[in-house]
């Protein structure tokens, strides 16, 4: 290159070309062109400038120390002048330059550079007018800065308050979420309920991006002018604040309470990046704009026109189902409330872990966090967080539970035993049953002279009818028939090895209820025509009748599919076990956070101090029970879960049929059919109360009145509920499905009325009737039974109570006024008032 050449090429491609062509040519004439191989270092930082360089070819880059300060980090392109400031100003180098590829520059040593500066003036000139121009700029650009920083000050978000706690798939899927959006400048909105942090999240998705230098700005879109003013700006007006925000990213937080005007003007915003600046009226549309900014929606309902329209959804999850990570989450709250205060950190007990797990946590994060602070503070200098402390974590399905197995360890060591009910089966009924059907068959065929018809009529119906309000379906846990149904199902698989089927569920759900229904008709029928009463071998025939029908279907199908869908006494049993004072449940919260096997539901070996089991039989699991219909209270769950999970539960009877209860057609008619047997029981003195005069030694009169008895209070019901809905004209009643459970107090109570006579009449009288059923003298034995008075006033008291429980448990279940179900009550106590005269009189 000639020196013309090196002149114009110093004039057309660097910082030098202002200088005259007298200064260029005395430069051009001292410079020396050396090649700079790969990797070399051509400064140094923090050294004298040992000459001046001038970049012709190839790549070199800057690195610095000065972590406060990026700008010395850059490339340089051909025709960069380096050192130049550093030389006229005698200052050391801020950088170290080191070359990417192998380079071509032009050398001026330090002295001689000096030297034309002092020969040529307008050199340092130059570089002050250079300084200058640099200063405005800079001046410029702080003013900017300050301006800018004063707009979004109110607005800025500084930093993201914690990370993503807890190691649940929920949390590690939430994670990676955050690492999604970050990536890529989507618009995203960020959906979940209240309390759940949801503008940390949008902190860390905009912190975790190569943004992360440019501001971050959360605006609550219920403050925002109906205009649109403050992101927008105003023409000629106010600059908005998506002009002052750059490329940084912009929260919209709530946006379900944006204003209704607003929202086409957002829509179009968070689809293409455009606004158009507010106009004042009569002025023409503002030219629409294009913001770079990053969009973070933060939203608790949904908003379609803005779902529609966005990049990305992330949906928060709840606490309530994040429940493995509520200890990760209290210990690092408990972490951070006890070093921001210099307090030891306190240790929270498995039992106050267990009942946080099985809460709820209806404001999420937020009450999690107050809780645990609240509890520190409560628990003062001690270094346990016990049960006690966390008094409010507790959900309005426990509000009114008492765990009995925490008041009577003794009750929890028993059933968890091999006493119940194992031993009590295979120690004792097991044996005793044959025994029964044996005398019922060969001994003699009356009440008064068979001690085991005498037991399974006065004994056991009055008192299975007893127990009911107080432990529900008990008696199916030492049932005699699916004691033979297991035996039967184990003795099969051990003759012919097979794979048992597996329950048909949704057909069983369907018909199984219609099924039970009517043999329980037929088998009332049966009772009441033939007399089954006082008819012993026929009572050990409809005993054997369901034996062999849990005998049959054990050995078709898994564990106890005869006893949850198909047996009479169990459909009746589970009918009246949703009035019981106790309910068998476990903590969802412990059972979703730690449990991983569901033992007490599929069954399994030891583990930990969970019991080898086989499972439930009725295939219910106890967390997921809300009908006490499906529990037989066989305790295999408490025997298998190593969680202590399993709660056995004091509660407000029949409280399920108010909350949480699914009212089933089939229960409902299995319901009137049991209030139908307390008349079709009564039939004499229903002929007589009605004034008919049929022969009821006839079969067909029999059967016609009985017919009439199962059919009248099923038409008195639909007759109630018909004016109910006839008069109701506030408000729509509920169905006659949900209603008709209102009446199972009534229902309960009118057969333990009926049955109260037998009990207390001819109970008493077991030890004679003993010793007549093996043909022995009885006549000295002792007889206790109740003066008439005495039953007539227990049965008198046990129908008032029953009915005032009728008309509450109708009422809860309504929540109507007592006016709009008065046909109902009305009903209720003619149900009432004829059981009365039947059985009392």
């Amino acid at each position: 290159m000639t020196l013309q050449e090196t002149v114009i090429w110093l004039q057309e491609r660097t910082t030098l070309g202002i200088l005259s062509s007298a200064a260029l040519n005395a430069i051009a004439q001292v410079l020396e062109l050396q090649t700079i191989p790969q990797g070399s270092y051509l400064v140094n930082a923090g050294t004298p400038p040992a000459a001046l360089y001038i970049l012709k070819d190839g790549q070199i880059e800057s690195d610095t120390s000065n972590k406060n300060n990026f700008a010395f980090a850059c490339g340089f392109l051909p025709g960069a002048v380096m050192n130049l400031r550093q030389l006229l100003l005698d200052e050391l180098t801020p950088s170290t330059i080191i070359s990417l590829t192998e380079c071509h520059v032009w050398v001026i040593p330090a002295a001689e550079f000096r030297a034309l500066a002092s020969q040529y003036p307008e050199i340092t000139q130059a570089l002050s007018r250079s300084l200058a121009q640099e200063l405005a700029q800079v001046t410029s650009a702080l003013t900017y800065e300050q301006e800018r920083s004063v707009a979004l000050r109110p607005y800025l978000v500084t930093k993201a308050q914690r990370g993503i706690v807890g190691t649940s798939r929920y949390a590690l899927r939430l994670r990676e979420q955050i690492r999604e959006a970050a990536a890529d400048r989507k618009s995203t909105e960020i959906f979940g309920e209240p309390g759940l942090e949801k503008d940390n999240i949008a902190a860390l998705i905009h912190y975790g991006s190569p943004q992360r230098r440019e501001p971050m700005i959360k605006i609550n879109c219920g403050i925002l002018q109906t205009s649109g003013v403050d992101l927008f700006g105003r023409v000629g007006g106010k600059a908005g604040l998506l002009e002052w925000l750059g490329d940084g990213t912009l929260v919209l937080n709530n946006i379900q309470e944006l204003p209704p005007e607003l929202l086409p003007a957002m829509v179009q915003f968070i689809k293409t990046g455009t606004y158009t600046p507010v106009t004042r009226d009569g002025e023409p549309l503002a030219e629409p704009r294009t913001s770079p900014a990053r969009i973070l929606i933060i939203s608790e309902k949904t908003e379609s026109k803005i779902e529609r329209c966005v990049g990305r959804v992330i949906k928060v999850p709840p606490v309530r189902v994040r429940k493995a990570d509520i200890k990760a989450q209290v210990e690092y709250y408990t972490s951070l409330y006890v070093r921001s205060r210099g307090l030891a950190k306190p240790h929270i007990t498995p039992e106050a872990l267990r009942r946080l797990q099985s809460y709820d946590f209806p404001g999420n994060l937020k009450e999690l966090k107050n809780l645990v602070e609240r509890a520190i503070v409560q628990a003062g200098e001690r270094q346990e967080l016990t049960e006690e402390i966390f008094w409010s974590a507790q959900t309005k399905k426990k509000e009114f539970r008492v765990n009995l197995l925490n008041t009577y360890s003794g009750l929890r060591k028993f059933l968890r035993s091999d006493w119940w009910p194992d031993k009590i089966n295979y120690g004792f009924t097991v044996i005793a049953f044959p025994i029964i059907i044996m005398i019922l068959f060969l001994g003699p065929q009356t009440r008064d002279r068979n001690f085991a018809l005498n037991l399974f009529w006065a004994w056991w119906w009055p008192f299975f009818l007893l127990i009911f309000p107080f432990l529900g379906r008990v008696w199916c846990a030492v049932c005699p028939f699916m004691i033979y149904g297991e035996i039967t199902q184990k003795l099969s698989l051990w003759l012919f090895p097979r794979q048992l089927k597996r329950w048909p569920r949704e057909t069983a759900e369907k018909w199984g209820g219609w099924f039970l229904f009517g043999l329980f008709t037929l088998i009332f029928l049966w009772e009441e025509l033939w007399h089954l009463e006082n008819t012993a071998y026929l009572s050990a025939c409809l005993l054997l009748l369901i034996t062999a029908g849990a005998m049959i279907f054990s050995a078709i199908f898994e564990r106890r599919f005869w006893c949850r869908y198909l047996c009479p006494i169990g459909g009746m049993n589970g009918l009246f076990a949703k009035l019981s004072m106790t309910e068998l449940r476990a903590q969802q919260g412990i059972c979703s956070a730690t449990c991983t096997t569901y033992q007490c539901y599929k069954g399994g070996p030891q583990k930990g101090e969970g019991m080898e089991t086989n499972g439930c039989p009725l295939y219910s699991h106890p967390a997921q029970l809300e009908d006490n219909r499906d529990c037989v209270l066989c305790m295999t769950c408490l025997k298998a879960c190593p969680h202590r999970s399993v709660e056995f539960n004091l509660r407000p009877p029949g409280i399920e049929l108010w909350t949480t209860h699914t009212p089933r057609q089939y229960e409902v008619a299995l319901l009137f059919l049991l209030l139908s047997g307390v008349y079709l029981h009564r039939l004499p003195e229903l002929q007589s109360w009605l004034g008919l005069h049929l022969d009821l030694t006839q079969f067909w009169q029999h059967l016609g009145l009985s017919l009439f008895a199962l059919i009248f209070p099923v038409a008195v019901a639909g007759a109630a509920y018909f004016f109910i809905q006839l008069f109701n004209f506030q408000r729509k009643p509920k169905s006659f499905k949900e209603l008709a459970y209102g009446y199972l107090p009534l229902v309960l109570g009118g057969n333990l009325a009926h049955y109260l006579h037998l009990g207390l009449a001819e109970g008493g009288k077991i030890l004679p009737v003993t010793l007549a059923t093996f043909g022995l003298n009885s006549g000295n034995l002792p007889v206790m039974i109740a003066h008439p008075a005495v039953i007539s006033f227990l049965q008198g008291f046990t129908l008032i109570i029953s009915t005032l429980l009728t008309i509450v448990l109708t009422q809860k279940i309504a929540r109507q006024p007592l006016r709009s179900l008065l046909w109902q009550h009305l009903a209720t106590i003619g149900f009432a008032a004829s059981m009365w005269v039947l059985i009392v009189l």
